[in-house]
C-alpha cells in the first residue's frame, strides 16, 4: 500500500503535469488571417495542425455577418441547423472563443442563409 506521502508526491506530479499542460495552450485562429468565412471549409485549414485539449480556437468574423454554432458531425455533413436541440453551442460576437475541454473531433457551421452549403 502507498504512504501517505508517496500519494501526496503523485498527486503534485499529476497538478504539475496538468498546469504545464495549461500553460503551453495554443489559441489557434480559425481560418488564420483570413478568419471565419464563406468556403472555409474547403480551404483544409485544419490539415497539418495539432490540436490539444487547453487549446483555444478564435472564431474572427465581422460581428453580424457569420455565426459560429457547433453541431455533431452528421449535422455537420447535412448543414443542419434548424433543430435546436442539434446545436451544441452558437456564438455570434464577431470573436468566438471556443476551449478543447475534451479530445476528439468538433464541427462548426455559420447559420445565415446558405452560408454553410457554401462552406462556412
Amino acid at each position: 500500500m502507498a504512504s501517505s506521502k508517496q500519494v501526496l508526491l503523485l498527486a503534485a506530479v499529476a497538478a504539475v503535469a496538468c498546469l504545464a499542460s495549461l500553460a503551453s495552450a495554443t489559441q489557434w485562429v480559425v481560418g488564420d488571417e483570413c478568419g471565419w468565412r464563406a468556403k472555409f471549409n474547403q480551404t483544409g485549414w485544419a490539415d497539418g495542425k495539432t490540436f490539444v485539449v487547453g487549446d483555444t480556437l478564435l472564431f474572427k468574423y465581422p460581428k453580424g455577418k457569420h455565426t459560429v454554432v457547433q453541431v455533431g458531425e452528421e449535422d455537420f455533413a447535412t448543414c443542419n441547423h434548424d433543430d435546436d436541440d442539434n446545436q451544441l453551442g452558437a456564438s455570434c460576437s464577431g470573436h468566438d472563443v471556443v476551449r478543447l475541454d475534451k479530445p476528439g473531433k468538433m464541427w462548426f457551421i455559420c447559420t445565415k442563409r446558405n452560408h454553410c452549403l457554401k462552406g462556412a
